[in-house]
């Protein structure tokens, strides 16, 4: 099947730093990004970022069990791959903008090769799944965000 890649953008009425303080809080990401069952922190930093964590995701088939490292540049990018898991291979990524006023874009990006699990996966089931893994996420940001005001 080859490398699934999908990415999305929202502009979020709040600011950057506030936006940037959801996003590298990445075991909350459980409470509003859709299909992430469960993070569980491996390993952590001085300042308590988890760098490594267990995830467990639903892939619509399968729960796909991955291990994954995260990478911080605050306020602006938290990057992330797997290290070990169900997929042959994963990589992602937010990036945050700050507008001015108030108003900060966010990025997500995703890459994921499947690996065996691709063999299952065929026709619109892709599409399903590239909205579920990408699509939806910058929306579901902004939504969080915009819902604790």
């Amino acid at each position: 099947m080859g490398i699934l890649e999908g990415e999305s953008t929202a502009e979020i009425d709040a600011p950057l730093e506030r936006v940037w303080a959801l996003v590298e809080d990445v075991e909350r990401g459980t409470t509003w990004q859709g299909g992430l069952k469960s993070l569980v922190a491996v390993e952590r930093d001085a300042q308590d970022h988890v760098l490594l964590a267990d995830t467990e995701t639903d892939a619509k088939l399968a729960t796909v069990r991955t291990q994954v490292r995260f990478r911080y540049e605050p306020p602006h990018r938290l990057t992330w791959d797997q290290t070990r898991g169900d997929l042959k291979s994963l990589s992602g990524l937010w990036e945050l903008e700050d507008l001015g006023e108030d108003r900060t874009r966010a990025r997500y990006r995703i890459a994921v090769d499947l690996g065996r699990l691709g063999f299952m996966i065929r026709g619109p089931l892709v599409d399903l799944l590239r909205a579920q893994l990408a699509g939806a996420r910058a929306k579901e940001l902004k939504t969080a965000i915009e819902r604790e005001t």
